[in-house]
């Protein structure tokens, strides 16, 4: 009875946390690396910092985040019109130390050539 309450207080679920990257920046001369992700609305600055930091290690220097609503549309039939929302999200520009300075959007693969013989 007392341990669920006291379990209760913690909110480390880090490995659900759906994060998906969005756009990412390589680092210049004159501003450091950046990579946007699309979290979700509950997510705080924190927690997204030590997901990144944590599970991936990455030097993250500092998060922003912006909090959107999701579009109203309508939908037209024959006999209704329906209405719907998508759902609301947040993104999440997190800023990475100057340690980093190409992000890389994936490991680009070297073709191997079959030789035939």
């Amino acid at each position: 009875m007392f341990r669920s309450r006291v379990l209760s207080q913690f909110r480390m679920w880090l490995p659900e946390m759906p994060m998906t990257l969005v756009g990412a920046k390589n680092a210049t001369e004159v501003s450091p690396a950046t990579a946007t992700f699309r979290v979700l609305p509950k997510m705080t600055k924190h927690e997204i910092m030590e997901y990144l930091t944590k599970i991936y290690d990455l030097p993250v220097k500092k998060v922003n985040t912006v909090n959107y609503m999701g579009k109203y549309k309508r939908a037209v039939g024959r006999r209704k019109i329906i209405y719907y929302k998508y759902r609301d999200f947040k993104k999440a520009i997190v800023i990475f130390d100057s340690n980093i300075t190409d992000v890389g959007r994936g490991a680009e693969m070297e073709e191997i050539e079959d030789d035939e013989e």
